[in-house]
């Protein structure tokens, strides 16, 4: 009859049903050693729980402090920040780099194009005076 209440207690226990004074009860029992075949595998597990509660930590847990996680946070910061600051900068320095080099193109180009007229007139002009050249010829050789 006992190892029937225990059984269904045991049930309740593992479907996470069970009461403080019902899980001492089913303690109690398997402490007794008087403990049904068919209940003997459920045995060391409460044993185990038994001695787990008496067990206790006596080592010491080395505490962090916060002002060190603080300051290691802030140097980290500092840190982005500069790396920030200096990357920005970096960039900044090669935009004007590229807008003086786009500039530089532009003058470039604008002078090739006042060199490339100037030199089509040249041209012309010499075509001129290869014509007076050959007019004058043909004067000088007629006599």
């Amino acid at each position: 009859m006992e190892s029937d209440k225990i059984k269904k207690l045991i049930d309740s226990y593992f479907e996470a049903e069970t009461t403080i004074a019902e899980e001492q009860e089913i303690r109690e029992y398997f402490r007794k050693g008087e403990v049904a075949p068919e209940l003997q595998k459920y045995g060391p597990m409460f044993d185990h729980f038994a001695q787990a509660k008496e067990e206790t930590y006596t080592g010491s847990m080395p505490r962090r402090s916060r002002k060190k996680i603080y300051s290691w946070l802030s140097v980290a910061a500092v840190i982005g920040l500069g790396l920030g600051l200096f990357l920005e900068n970096r960039y900044s320095e090669q935009q004007q780099e590229q807008a003086q080099a786009e500039y530089a193109y532009q003058q470039t180009r604008k002078a090739l194009q006042l060199l490339a007229s100037n030199l089509e007139r040249g041209t012309e002009k010499v075509a001129y005076l290869q014509e007076f050249e050959i007019a004058t010829e043909k004067i000088y050789n007629n006599p």
